[in-house]
């Protein structure tokens, strides 16, 4: 698989979203399966992972530490700090005090059984805590050897740029996909006038986009996307029309809907990675082989015409998450 920058950060083109292995999507996967895959992975070209403390919370920077454990000079890990924790939580307050960060940073370096975090987002933008002094704690932990490179997550263009003054920041981690492209109005311009890379997560729409889910649909108790407006029934079924958009592609590509959304954001900018997530190997599979799909100008721009004219339906988060969104 060939290599991009984020930043001055070299990564593969395509990444691994790691979160879905111990949270989120339902029980957690079988922790055996889960590092075949992960190591498979590695195999397969990938060497960008994606973690944080609050998947699980800690399980899964665990997992990830284990499974990439004996390959940890083929790959970049990235994990993320700046919630409160509270035992049992789903999601629980932010937390970007610059004491918390330290003992956040200091937990994910044993958990994931490595020296030095190569690439440390804040997961959210606490907006008790002026993003200045958030830049500052990792500028101090980059100097100590803890980590390598400075990024945010879901953060508005303004703070970025608030941010990169203080200390340069590497990479921003965005929702950014077929179905939710407010990335595109600020925050990439932005990011290539800085020369910030940028890892767009959910490339799939949270499992939308391969065309496997429609209004019945069913998803297990411990589903977030149970709490997302878009993934109510209605909202799946009015949402069909990108699914046929991408069906109709990927049958001239002689691909899957999956492999062309996942294309056309590889041919979008240079500079970004997305990370895309599975339990399943056949998936990760069909996920790297988009890698080697090339989408031309004329295909990105008959995708985006025809993707301009269906209006996606229902929010991405319940209004308590999207407003830690943004900021």
């Amino acid at each position: 698989m060939k290599k991009r920058k984020l930043g001055n950060l070299e990564v593969s083109e395509l990444g691994f979203g790691c979160m879905g292995m111990s949270f989120g999507f339902g029980p957690a996967g079988d922790k055996k399966e889960m590092i075949g895959i992960l190591r498979a992975a590695v195999e397969r070209g990938i060497t960008f992972f994606d973690t944080a403390e609050i998947y699980g919370p800690y399980t899964n920077e665990e997992l990830v530490g284990e499974a990439l454990g004996p390959v940890r000079d083929q790959v970049v890990i990235a994990t993320k700090f700046g919630f409160d924790i509270k035992e049992g939580a789903l999601l629980s307050d932010l937390n970007s005090k610059p004491e918390h960060i330290k003992r956040a940073v200091d937990g994910s370096l044993k958990r994931l059984k490595i020296d030095v975090i190569d690439l440390l987002y804040q997961h959210r933008v606490d907006d008790k805590v002026p993003i200045e002094d958030v830049a500052g704690v990792v500028k101090e932990l980059i100097k100590e050897g803890k980590v390598k490179h400075f990024g945010l997550s879901e953060a508005s263009a303004a703070t970025v740029r608030r941010a990169h003054a203080v200390q340069a920041v590497t990479a921003v981690q965005n929702e950014y996909s077929l179905w939710f492209r407010r990335p595109e109005l600020e925050l990439i311009p932005m990011l290539e006038e800085l020369n910030i890379g940028l890892v767009p997560y959910s490339p799939l729409g949270k499992g939308y986009l391969t065309g496997k889910i429609d209004e019945n649909f069913k998803f297990t108790e411990k589903d977030f996307r149970t709490m997302s407006p878009r993934f109510a029934p209605e909202a799946i079924k009015a949402n069909q029309g990108l699914i046929g958009l991408l069906n109709e592609i990927a049958q001239k590509k002689d691909a899957t809907p999956a492999q062309i959304a996942l294309a056309w954001l590889l041919a979008k900018k240079p500079y970004l990675s997305p990370i895309p997530g599975t339990t399943k190997m056949s998936r990760m599979e069909e996920n790297a082989a988009a890698a080697d799909i090339e989408l031309t100008k004329q295909d990105v721009e008959e995708i985006e015409t025809a993707a301009s004219k269906i209006a996606v339906q229902g929010e991405r988060y319940p209004a308590h998450l999207e407003a830690m969104t943004n900021r």
